[in-house]
């Protein structure tokens, strides 16, 4: 079951009821995962090299929400974020905001998931800068999540950082010795207070009784961070959902399959087909906006302080084998597929061809 050709079967169904709540960024997207491996992105003529014969293959959008793009993008990330991965044990630390202001949220989207970024940094950076918690600077990597596991909007953050951390003074490298690495409810007030502080800087209003509810916080371990790295790349490219978990379209209502989180089971859900393609659009995310950023010794501009951790870890990293893009192949033989080598169609001017070449 194709996204595109959902959007085409509802698409006068979709503007009358949800055409007004889209963004322009939203309309993009849909434009774009309906010209996906057409002739609307371009062609290019293939030769297989196993049976000559001749194939034209469709060029994709690139797209970052499309679901049938940028798949080698995220194994190219997964890849050079392992890569920075150190022994020793690492956590997964998640900020989410409250459902009171979700709404303020999507109004703004731009602007609140800067701050949920800043906050939650600002956040770790005091508490692992505390002597009593682990007194150095620690490495991290976020990537914001706008989805829960039933794909409603939930806007929150997920940062993986190494259980330990740098001191810039004695450049001795800091780690946790017990299980646990900060207290969740120091945490929560710290995000509260700093996330209600960026939204009164940028004149969002939001409720008074927020200074007084528990907010979610939850920092759990991620063994040595390879598993963690791998969830959080399902979702940096090709949309919140896979087209393969889009079951069936039944006289215009849609199945689709999901992971629950309480029970580690396949669940599915049917919705109109129309609140569906809302569904999965609401999480295109602004023009330009990053979705995935490090900080401290994970930053790129922080080789040389992940070198000297290394050289204190006595740690050497395995070296960086990224895998080939793979090829397309020939639907007749298998064989693989490459590009036709094409001559011009007019000949250069002659004035043009017998220049020199410049002094």
């Amino acid at each position: 079951m194709r996204l595109a050709d959902l959007l085409d079967r509802y698409e006068q169904a979709f503007e009358d009821k949800h055409g007004h709540r889209l963004l322009p960024e939203q309309r993009r997207a849909m434009e774009s995962i309906r010209q996906c491996r057409t002739a609307s992105c371009g062609e290019t003529m293939m030769l297989c090299t196993k049976c000559d014969s001749v194939h034209w293959h469709e060029h994709s959008c690139g797209h970052r929400s499309c679901p049938q793009c940028q798949n080698h993008t995220t194994t190219e990330w997964l890849y050079k974020q392992q890569a920075k991965l150190l022994p020793v044990r690492y956590y997964l630390i998640t900020f989410t905001i409250p459902c009171q202001l979700r709404k303020a949220a999507y109004r703004n989207q731009k602007k609140v998931y800067n701050a949920i970024f800043a906050a939650g940094v600002e956040t770790i950076r005091e508490v692992a800068g505390n002597p009593r918690h682990l007194g150095a600077e620690p490495g991290l990597t976020g990537v914001l999540h706008t989805h829960s596991r039933r794909k409603d909007f939930h806007p929150h953050v997920h940062f993986i950082m190494p259980g330990g951390g740098i001191d810039r003074k004695s450049r001795v490298w800091k780690q946790k010795s017990r299980k646990y690495m900060f207290p969740a409810d120091v945490l929560k007030i710290l995000f509260r207070e700093k996330f209600l502080a960026c939204l009164r800087e940028l004149e969002i209003p939001y409720a008074r009784s927020l200074h007084r509810i528990d907010w979610a916080v939850n920092i759990k371990p991620a063994g040595q961070g390879a598993s963690a790295m791998k969830y959080l790349s399902r979702y940096l490219y090709r949309g919140v959902i896979q087209e393969r978990n889009i079951l069936s379209d039944d006289n215009g209502i849609v199945t689709f399959e999901y992971l629950d989180a309480k029970t580690k089971t396949r669940k599915t859900r049917s919705l109109p087909a129309v609140d569906f393609l809302f569904l999965i659009l609401q999480h295109v995310l602004p023009k330009r906006f990053r979705r995935v950023r490090d900080y401290g010794f994970h930053h790129g501009n922080a080789r040389k302080t992940l070198l000297q951790i290394r050289l204190l870890l006595n740690h050497e990293p395995p070296p960086l084998k990224i895998p080939k893009r793979p090829m397309p192949k020939c639907q007749s033989c298998g064989g693989v597929l490459i590009v036709a080598p094409v001559r011009a169609r007019h000949r250069v001017p002659e004035l043009h061809r017998n220049r020199g070449s410049p002094a």
